[in-house]
């Protein structure tokens, strides 16, 4: 049986995912409500990185297995998206006028956006092994 993975370091990850989701919700809402037509693929990327916020936040906090599974797609998917999003925002700078959450690999937040992935992944196939 896999451990909780609500418990330990995976209650850290759920407060930062939940801080997370919460910013990038916020964020996205406020640029697609009143800026969307200055950089419609930044601000709805926004929009994508924060439902995936969400989605690694509600499975973190639920836990069990099928969780710990849904946790590891999101989390894998916000690595995809950040590794490409931060590629492109250095490679095609004119493709991203406004940064979103994962622009220069998450540089506006420190560079959590790209480091919280790689410690969820970690944290969630090792709770896997248990």
């Amino acid at each position: 049986m896999a451990r909780k993975i609500n418990i330990g370091p995976g209650r850290a990850l759920l407060l930062v995912y939940a801080v997370f989701a919460l910013s990038a919700s916020v964020r996205a809402a406020y640029q697609l409500v009143t800026k969307f037509d200055e950089a419609p693929v930044a601000y709805l990327l926004s929009a994508f990185a924060a439902a995936i916020y969400v989605v690694a936040t509600v499975a973190l906090a639920k836990g069990g297995e099928t969780a710990r599974k849904v946790a590891l797609v999101a989390c894998s998917i916000e690595l995809v998206g950040v590794l490409t999003v931060g590629t492109i925002s250095y490679v095609q700078p004119d493709d991203f006028p406004d940064a979103t959450v994962w622009s220069h690999f998450g540089q506006g937040y420190g560079f959590i956006p790209v480091v919280l992935p790689v410690l969820g992944l970690i944290w969630l196939i090792r709770a896997g092994r248990d």
